[in-house]
């Protein structure tokens, strides 16, 4: 029947934390401690006192007995001597005996203080005596010598029983002080015998007391903190999955739950941006194909686009040399409106090239001197140095890993513009420097040309952005957003010196080594195309 089926009886876990289990066990085992030290500590009082009692009361009880007995024999002793020769010299033990009777009377009455047993056979001794001195001692020792032959035999003849009595008294003093250090023997064995039992079990509660405080350590906490730190090690090595087990008292499950719950939400967080990894990475290569595309695009479109300027400026001059004479001054001037914008379209598109082409193409990374890039440079730019009478002076230069290509344009421009934006009327003079900086080679290039204002410092580095109309001076605006990008490539970073009055003073700085060596992105169709420009 299903109502006799007993249901399995879940294990109820204890509430008890880890403090608690410690201070309930450090509890237990000090109650333990004080007991065992109080039960200690009474074995040792109880085996000292009656070592003490022994040494200090019983055998010096005995020996002290010992002693009053020689004492009463000697005076027995001169007493019948004195009594048989009539000799005065046979008093004198007599006499010694009475006194040291006295003292050892005396000391046994302290050692005995309080046994009222032993006080009474002392008192039983002492009337013994007291009888026979009273009846044979005093009257021999007081009786004249002469006297003595007549007096003496009697009270000698007499004497033998009353002292007989003195010495059965003593004999009974004696058994019993014997009889009361043979006890106090026993008792201090058997003491000490329980002392050592004792502090024998004391020794083994102690040890059974550390191992289940050992044990008790191992179970409740070394052994919850291992398994936590072994499913701790499983996640860590990448089963994030895996859980951890609550174990242990109250407050270290709590932990292991707490643990776990962070393990769940890290779980989450990680399937969160795994997806969205993934994500980026789709729009990642969906960009990349897009810009691949959109170069392949350029390249062809700009190479297309220059195959028709060139047909309309070839035949637009051939237009003018063979119909020249037949046309008026105006058609001629339409003709060469046509040639120069051809030109200029031409060129344009030439710098759009080599702009594009900056850190796609142009990427042989190479150990190079500046000094001799420099040069390089100004002796592609010697005809307009020389018409302008331009000086140009510089700093020693580093040598760097980096294009040779780019550097090369780097500097044409940056010259190329000082020399071109000169004061008119003035020769123009540039100075180049180059020191370290945190890490980085700072260069600046210094001119005394007309200068920018301080509000286009970020607009002159757009590309196609001029500050000039292009009858004021040539160009097509891509020069120094050629610049930033060549610089920003190499790791660095370029402006202007907006503190710098007399002129235009660029700086901008280059990484010993580029950051990283990026791969070209062009398409074999591009590539093919920058290899014919003549398409």
């Amino acid at each position: 029947m299903t109502g006799d089926i007993q249901q399995p009886r879940t294990r109820r876990l204890s509430t008890w934390t880890t403090r608690r289990w410690l201070r309930v066990g450090v509890a237990a085992s000090m109650v333990v401690l004080t007991l065992l030290g109080v039960t200690g500590a009474w074995v040792m009082g109880r085996t000292q006192s009656i070592s003490n009692n022994l040494t200090d009361v019983r055998s010096p009880s005995l020996s002290t007995a010992f002693r009053l007995e020689t004492a009463l024999v000697n005076q027995e002793t001169g007493i019948r001597g004195y009594g048989l020769t009539g000799i005065k010299e046979f008093l004198a033990p007599y006499r010694q005996g009475l006194e040291d009777q006295n003292a050892h009377t005396q000391s046994l009455r302290e050692l005995l203080r309080g046994d009222t047993a032993r006080l009474n056979d002392l008192k039983a001794v002492q009337d013994a005596v007291a009888r026979w001195q009273e009846a044979v001692a005093e009257p021999v020792a007081t009786a004249p010598s002469g006297s003595l032959p007549s007096l003496a035999p009697g009270l000698l003849a007499n004497g033998k029983g009353a002292f007989d009595e003195v010495r059965s008294a003593l004999e009974n003093q004696q058994e019993a002080l014997r009889a009361d250090r043979a006890q106090a023997r026993a008792d201090l064995q058997s003491t000490v015998t329980l002392r050592n039992w004792v502090f024998g079990t004391i020794a083994l509660l102690i040890v059974v007391l550390a191992a289940l405080v050992f044990e008790g350590l191992r179970r409740g906490i070394n052994r919850p903190l291992e398994q936590m730190g072994a499913d701790a090690r499983t996640i860590a090595s990448g089963d994030f999955d895996h859980p951890i087990t609550p174990t242990g008292p109250a407050d270290l499950r709590r932990l292991s739950s707490e643990i776990d719950f962070m393990r769940r939400r890290l779980v989450r967080e990680l399937a969160f941006t795994e997806e969205a990894r993934l994500r980026l990475d789709a729009q990642a290569a969906d960009l990349q194909r897009s810009n691949a595309e959109l170069e392949q695009f350029a390249y062809v479109a700009s190479h297309d686009l220059q195959e028709p300027l060139r047909k309309v400026s070839s035949f637009t001059q051939l237009l003018q040399r063979r119909y020249g004479s037949q046309l008026d001054e105006r058609a001629d001037q339409y003709i060469d409106f046509a040639v120069d914008g051809a030109n200029r379209m031409q060129t344009l598109i030439s710098d759009l090239l080599n702009f594009s082409r900056v850190g796609r193409v142009h990427n042989a990374h190479q150990s190079i001197d500046l000094d001799k890039t420099l040069k390089q440079t100004m002796s592609a730019l010697s005809v307009a140095i020389e018409e302008t009478g331009a000086t140009i002076t510089h700093d020693p230069l580093p040598t760097l890993v980096a294009d040779p290509s780019q550097m090369l344009m780097l500097w044409q421009n940056l010259i190329g513009n000082a020399v071109k934006f000169r004061r008119p009327g003035e020769t123009p003079t540039i100075h180049i420097t180059a020191a370290p900086e945190g890490g980085l080679w700072r260069f600046t290039v210094t001119d005394n040309g007309i200068g920018i204002p301080a509000e286009y410092a970020e607009k002159i580095f757009v590309i196609f952005q001029r500050l000039h109309t292009k009858d004021t001076y040539s160009g097509s605006g891509i020069g120094l957003a050629m610049c930033k990008k060549i610089v920003e490539f190499h790791g660095g970073t370029i402006t202007i010196d907006p503190d710098h009055t007399n002129g235009t003073r660029m700086t901008f700085t280059l990484a010993p080594e580029p950051p990283q060596l990026p791969s070209p992105s062009a398409t074999p169709e591009a590539t093919r195309a920058e290899a014919d420009p003549a398409r």
